[in-house]
């Protein structure tokens, strides 16, 4: 099982965005993905038809539980989509609290790592949506994988959250002794406009082959795929920003391989 974090400490960069289309990408190759929602914003959730509101159990339930959670608890804590190959684990907006309640309780850092382990034979793939905050969330999902992805927004405004996320990367791998791959992903690129290619250039310049070589451009397709609570390759598979998530998964499996 391959384990995959979309995280970046500044909102509105297409974390959530990023984690499904890549997500529906795999499942399109016949791989069996979860989907992870840490955000208490639960952007993931609600973009699959699931109501934080009504949930009896969620990614709140399996971190509460503690390092020990057991398999019949991560088993109800996992949601089926219309959709065979996705599962998703769903938020609430309870996981604001889970700092405040159990962020100094020994070993809670590491309840994801754990029940995953739990469900290696169940899934190909894992991707997990965080939220732009650094607290018992981002220690988990970080703690649970070996790839990060940051999404980034070709403005310069977003460069400066990738400067923070990259440093807690930098504690955080220290702190866990373990190395992650890190693959920096422009997003929302916009052709017409200087700004996105001098953003682009930046993150180049600054951060090398770290950064994707390609750019996810800003496209309609994806705010209708939300609309239609679809994955953006399933419901539009010609659309120029799903062709610049295939290849960036070409890209990360090559890298992979």
């Amino acid at each position: 099982m391959i384990i995959w974090t979309v995280a970046n400490q500044k909102g509105g960069v297409g974390k959530t965005t990023t984690t499904i289309a890549l997500g529906g990408l795999l499942a399109e190759r016949g791989e069996r993905v979860l989907l992870i929602d840490l955000d208490p914003h639960a952007s993931l959730t609600y973009y699959f038809g699931i109501d934080s509101e009504e949930l009896e159990r969620s990614s709140f339930d399996l971190l509460l539980a503690g390092p020990d959670v057991e398999r019949d608890v991560i088993d109800a804590c996992i949601h089926k989509t219309e959709f065979s190959s996705i599962d998703v684990m769903p938020a609430t907006m309870a996981l604001a609290t889970l700092d405040r309640k159990l962020g100094t309780r020994s070993g809670m850092g590491l309840v994801l790592r754990k029940a995953l382990r739990k469900l290696r034979m169940d899934y190909d793939y894992v991707l997990i949506d965080v939220p732009p905050v650094l607290g018992v969330l981002m220690i988990n999902a970080l703690a649970g994988c070996r790839r990060v992805i940051v999404p980034v927004q070709t403005e310069t405004l977003a460069l400066k959250g990738l400067e923070r996320m990259l440093q807690t990367l930098t504690l955080v791998q220290a702190s866990l002794r373990q190395d992650h791959r890190v693959t920096i992903v422009p997003t929302m690129y916009d052709k017409r406009t200087r700004a996105s290619l001098e953003a682009y250039q930046q993150l180049v310049r600054q951060h090398g082959n770290k950064v994707w070589t390609g750019m996810i451009p800003v496209d309609t397709k994806f705010r209708d795929a939300s609309a239609a609570h679809t994955p953006p390759s399933m419901h539009a598979p010609r659309a120029r920003g799903v062709l610049a998530y295939t290849q960036l998964l070409n890209s990360l499996l090559q890298q992979d391989r």
